[in-house]
């Protein structure tokens, strides 16, 4: 059986890569993106390669980097041009073979093997075709992993960067990857790192020479997973992003610089996720009919409420509305929060989430409707414009204590 020749592709620096398009003068100078360039307790979201040579770190303070680098340049956080780059870099990908699966905003999984001969004699050659591609027509930089399934490609792109191709092949993966430490495993947490840590399991090759039934004892499910990744077994296919089933939820969750206290801040963290779930249904066409939210206290406790609507929807204000009401039914106010997500659960199609006519309140449905298009409507701008460009009031007089990390 011949051997699959799948491709990840990783934009290097993403975010920052992105800005420095629009600030040349900058690209060899120490550079951060974070929410809020004016507070010092803004998160920095990502970095380039110089200031990464400082130490800064994606999620610490201004602050905290700036002790680092005094001399970091801060510059503000733009998703829809990160969104719209994603867009035509996965295009590029798309000229090389159909079978182009997204994993995140700056990474994709290609599978090229029956496209391969079309372009290039073998998978690290195309790679480096698609590499110089995408710097010469966008000025942008990817790495790129070579490799016969998913978990060792994507590996591959992580194992030399920026601007690079790794091959990582049956007659070479167990050299480059067994001798890493088992956190550089994709699916491995800090929770299973300490439970192998605690039976010796401490590198990657470790892990591929343990027993797969002890595995599945310590781990469950995930232990058998994570023996395939190891071993090179994984077997996944790439699925393009028009054979996906549809998402089951949308959720988004944050982690503060500082903790919320009182309801008028804990309104403005829900104010600031639903208004991005609800944009995102839109963007998906769905309603959702439960709407759950999951909180984190400085103790890294947790806790989860979960309400259906009374009407499926994709409207910011009734999100809001129905996860802080499960908040106030749960939580202290005088309790700190150090985390939130909201997310949207039991999605249907718009067009298919009709709405039932309440006879006593029979302008409910043309306020609604009048709502949708408002909100609709502000897709449209954040779209020309960039999302900063008009948000919901409550938002607004929040934004200078939301300074904050998406998960």
């Amino acid at each position: 059986m011949v051997d699959r020749v799948i491709l990840h592709c990783d934009m290097n620096s993403f975010y920052a890569s992105v800005e420095l398009l629009d600030h040349p003068e900058l690209r060899h100078l120490p550079v951060a993106v974070c929410g809020d360039p004016e507070s010092r307790h803004g998160v920095i979201l990502a970095k380039n390669e110089a200031a990464k040579a400082y130490g800064v770190k994606t999620a610490e303070t201004v602050w905290q980097a700036r002790k680092k680098c005094p001399d970091l340049h801060l510059l503000a956080a733009h998703h829809d041009k990160y969104h719209h780059y994603s867009r035509l870099v996965n295009a590029i990908y798309e000229r090389f073979t159909d079978l182009v699966e997204p994993f995140s905003v700056d990474e994709s999984w290609l599978d090229v093997t029956n496209t391969l001969h079309l372009f290039h004699t073998d998978g690290k050659g195309l790679g480096d075709l698609i590499r110089q591609t995408v710097r010469e027509e966008l000025d942008l930089t990817i790495s790129v992993g070579v490799s016969f399934n998913k978990i060792f490609a994507k590996m591959g792109s992580d194992y030399k960067k920026p601007d690079a191709t790794t091959l990582i092949s049956r007659e070479n993966f167990q050299d480059l990857l067994w001798p890493l430490p088992i956190t550089d495993l994709i699916f491995v947490g800090r929770a299973a790192a300490k439970t192998l840590g605690e039976y010796g399991i401490q590198t990657i090759g470790d892990l591929a020479r343990f027993d797969e039934n002890a595995l599945v004892r310590l781990l469950g499910k995930q232990g058998s997973t994570l023996y395939s990744c190891a071993t090179g077994t994984e077997h996944a296919p790439v699925i393009p992003a028009r054979d996906m089933p549809p998402p089951k939820s949308v959720g988004n969750g944050l982690t503060f610089p500082r903790n919320l206290v009182g309801w008028e801040d804990l309104q403005g963290g829900i104010s600031l996720l639903s208004d991005e779930v609800a944009a995102r249904l839109r963007q998906l066409d769905m309603k959702c009919a439960t709407v759950s939210i999951a909180v984190r206290d400085p103790n890294f406790k947790d806790i989860s409420r979960q309400r259906g609507l009374s009407v499926p929807s994709y409207l910011a204000r009734e999100i809001a509305q129905v996860a802080m009401a499960l908040l106030r039914e749960s939580w202290s106010s005088g309790a700190p929060v150090r985390a939130l997500t909201v997310t949207a659960q039991n999605l249907l199609p718009a067009d298919q989430a009709g709405e039932q006519l309440d006879l006593f309140a029979p302008q409910a449905a043309p306020q609604r409707q009048k709502v949708e298009r408002l909100e609709r409507t502000m897709d449209t701008i954040r779209g020309k414009y960039g999302r900063e460009i008009i948000s919901p009031a409550r938002l607004k007089q929040n934004k200078g204590d939301t300074s904050l990390e998406e998960k």
